[in-house]
């Protein structure tokens, strides 16, 4: 492997690593709410001592968000100098944002609503809570706003030395790609927070442990959850696959496995692309739907990776059709997972289904790697570029940096972080163990 190649891996790794945690605090925070929300509404204490449970939940998710988001901002000038370089006055501007406003809108009420509840009252701890709420998604926001520009560079000029130099902050903010991935993404961390939520209620009711609050947890992650895994696929993927087809082309092609233009160009459900051959083998496919889902009509032309030069072409096609597939798979399985519980919840059938509690419990992970397989679809659909039509990856990376050295410091990355994450699910696993009422079981 050539130093472009270990760079990449190199920061696929970290930062794959590292949305384990922002994931479920994004969407842990909106929960919090409503938590509160009850407990302000209804005056009744079982609430808030739920909130606090899923408060040390998120706290530890915030932590180690916190220690393995930070070596990803020095890795722009340590393994991608010249694009830090190049990009440095756009990107620069949406990072300085997100860690001086809404990092520190997070982590100053997520220090008070973790110790000050007695101080605050009910109001002013649900006020903190609501804060906690805000800061982490204008925090997301920010972050998706700078990817998003990756991905749709707008509202910049080119330099006299061909720097890239913001012109519109206004258009950097609000880029129709940026809105779109940033409710897209959102939408798919409250999905995760509702898996984990209703997993560990199912958890306890079928080991009969706080079953009172088992209870309130499935109820809490069932019915957003349901919302939240229709709103996925439409309208919000289907307007983030439009965008991809309007802006990136190429990209949904290798998406879909589409090699050739085709008018009424079916959907892949299952196949395995032959990049080499420049086809699909053992396609199962759904006649014209590629058409009728991009253009809305079903006998549309779309692109194949035909009509664009081979070295514009995404350069791990497999790895992009795969993570694409199973993102689709995994959402598919979560909105009808979230519908029959449901519709069981609403029959009172739940809490004593235990092939549904199974069910939502065996799927508590399966949301990070849909949401892992998501952003790989868009980082590795980005390629060959690392800024989208205007900078190709190899031209983004530090020269100075060889690849024994990236491999040396890869390597040491990957032993710290199985250290944290050994931590991680020791201390989540206590916290599960000990319950919303620690030394009780209800």
């Amino acid at each position: 492997m050539d130093a472009v190649a270990i760079h990449r891996l190199h920061f696929a790794f970290t930062v794959t690593f590292h949305y384990i945690f922002p994931q479920l605090t994004m969407g842990l925070a909106l929960l919090l709410v409503i938590l509160k929300t009850l407990a302000w509404r209804t005056g009744n204490e079982h609430y808030n001592q739920a909130a606090r449970f899923w408060a040390r939940i998120f706290g530890i998710n915030f932590a180690l968000g916190v220690v393995t988001g930070i070596p990803m901002e020095f890795q722009f000038g340590t393994n991608w100098a010249q694009f830090s370089r190049a990009a440095g006055g756009v990107i620069g501007q949406t990072l300085a944002m997100e860690g001086i406003f809404s990092f520190f809108l997070e982590s100053s009420f997520l220090g008070l609503f973790l110790f000050g509840e007695k101080r605050l009252g009910p109001k002013g701890h649900w006020f903190a809570a609501l804060m906690v709420f805000l800061g982490s998604w204008l925090s997301g926001y920010l972050i998706v706003a700078t990817n998003a520009w990756m991905q749709h560079p707008v509202g910049y000029t080119l330099g006299p030395n061909r720097e890239i130099q913001l012109s519109s902050l206004r258009a950097l903010l609000f880029n129709t790609w940026a809105l779109w991935q940033y409710v897209h993404n959102m939408n798919g961390a409250v999905i995760t927070a509702c898996f984990v939520m209703a997993g560990i209620g199912a958890f306890y009711l079928l080991s009969g442990w706080h079953e009172a609050y088992g209870r309130t947890f499935l109820r809490v992650g069932v019915i957003p959850g349901v919302l939240a895994t229709i709103l996925q696929v439409l309208p919000l993927g289907d307007a983030q696959g439009r965008l991809v087809a309007l802006y990136q082309p190429a990209t949904l092609a290798a998406m879909e496995g589409l090699f050739e233009t085709r008018q009424g160009a079916p959907m892949a459900i299952l196949g395995q692309p032959d990049q080499e051959k420049r086809r699909l083998d053992n396609p199962l496919v759904i006649p014209r739907m590629l058409s009728f889902l991009t253009y809305r009509r079903w006998k549309a032309e779309v692109k194949g990776l035909d009509s664009f030069p081979p070295e514009d072409w995404p350069d791990r096609i497999p790895l992009l059709y795969y993570s694409y597939h199973v993102m689709v798979g995994l959402g598919t399985i979560f909105m009808a997972v979230m519908l029959v519980a449901a519709y069981l919840l609403w029959r009172g059938k739940l809490y004593r289904s235990r092939g549904m509690l199974w069910a939502l419990m065996l799927c508590l992970p399966l949301p990070y790697i849909a949401n892992t397989a998501g952003w790989i679809s868009a980082e590795v659909g980005r390629q060959p570029w690392i800024i989208y039509g205007l900078m190709r990856t190899p031209a983004g990376v530090s020269p100075q940096v060889s690849a024994g050295n990236a491999w040396f410091t890869m390597i040491g990355f990957m032993g710290l972080y199985t250290v944290l994450g050994i931590l991680f699910l020791f201390l989540v696993y206590r916290e599960i163990e000990r319950g919303p009422e620690p030394g009780a079981q209800s």
